[in-house]
């Protein structure tokens, strides 16, 4: 069987060697038909501390390792690649 893997942005890595994953995902609102966001929040295991608050990552999940981390950290997702520094001579 296949292993979910999720994409969030990193709210707290104050843990060691964890960091809580915020998952956002959007719904329809079941009478409305409104799309309305709903969001949990993931501890993952980050072995290395390698990865900060604010970056959006993809998490898979994993055996149990912890009484919260059942999912680790796989890899950042780039979401802010800025082309490099272009000077315009005018």
């Amino acid at each position: 069987m296949p292993k979910r893997v999720l994409t969030g942005l990193i709210v707290s890595d104050k843990g060691d060697k964890t960091v809580v994953v915020n998952v956002e995902r959007k719904v329809k609102h079941p009478l409305y038909g409104k799309i309305i966001r709903r969001s949990k929040k993931y501890h993952a295991h980050d072995e290395a501390n390698e990865y900060k608050q604010g970056e959006t990552v993809r998490i898979e999940e994993t055996a149990p390792i912890s009484k919260l981390k059942t999912w680790k950290v796989v890899d950042r997702v780039n979401t802010h690649a800025t082309p490099e520094r272009v000077d315009v001579d005018a």
